[in-house]
């Protein structure tokens, strides 16, 4: 039997879902590769992923202030004052999906007073998707066809005291990261690209994802909310919840793990 979830949180689904498809069609059809000031990949994949999840929020939830990677700057005097607002990577792991790598996703987090709320995570190559919010709890499902299969609920696992397994960045390996885990007991590593890693942990397939050089919110904030409702945590180094609709959209240094709030 399927589980019924949040509204919203279905929404999201189906808008994140209908951008993979755009993803994908690009994918089939060809695509070349140019690149933004900051030397990071865009393709015609990323656009129309952009453009299908701002016409079915603006239809969903009207009012609502998007942003997006692959929309306008918008310094922090404008977003200071919103208390809510959508944060979109439309196509997170572009150098994933350059290298017909299956890790890339749609990100999309609704997030309320300064911290996700909701999120969805859709990989297109693998047909599946995550939602999730504190509070709410998180949900996977596959796609069966052009339609939804049923929610299944996840949850972190409790970690092996005997080995962890940690998640690192395919594309971005740190020197900061191995010091880190230079004291840790670590029975496995696993390589993943994209917000892929937030949902690894949300679902048990491992412990933690420490991420030490950079992101920023559009890269984090949907994994955040799938974990957060998973029963994990996203803190920075000092141990506080990471924040979104910061002043400026780099994150700090953060540990997303099976850890709960």
């Amino acid at each position: 039997m399927s589980l019924v979830i949040n509204p919203a949180l279905h929404t999201l689904a189906a808008i994140a879902e209908a951008a993979g498809a755009a993803i994908m069609e690009v994918r089939r059809s060809g695509f070349t590769v140019e690149y933004k000031d900051d030397a990071s990949p865009l393709t015609r994949a990323d656009l129309a992923s952009h453009e299908t999840i701002l016409a079915a929020l603006s239809e969903h939830f009207p009012g609502l202030p998007v942003l997006s990677e692959e929309g306008a700057a918008l310094p922090y005097p404008v977003r200071s004052g919103w208390e809510r607002l959508f944060i979109v990577d439309p196509l997170d792991g572009t150098k994933e999906f350059v290298k017909e790598l299956g890790e890339f996703c749609v990100c999309i987090a609704l997030a309320e007073h300064g911290f996700p709320t909701l999120g969805a995570v859709h990989v297109p190559v693998w047909g599946k998707t995550y939602v999730g919010g504190l509070g709410l709890g998180s949900y996977r499902r596959e796609l069966k066809g052009e339609s939804g299969g049923p929610w299944q609920a996840i949850h972190v696992r409790q970690p092996d005291p005997t080995g962890l397994t940690i998640l690192a960045s395919r594309s971005h390996p740190s020197p900061e990261t191995e010091a880190w885990l230079a004291d840790k007991v670590v029975a496995e590593r696993i390589t993943a690209g994209s917000a892929l890693k937030f949902c690894l942990v949300a679902e048990g397939a491992a412990d933690l994802y420490p991420r030490f050089n950079f992101t920023r919110e559009w890269d984090t904030a949907a994994g955040q909310a799938v974990l957060e409702g998973a029963g994990g945590s996203v803190l920075t180094l000092d141990g506080k919840r990471l924040p979104v609709n910061k002043p400026e959209l780099e994150n700090p240094s953060f540990i997303a793990s099976a850890r709960p709030l």
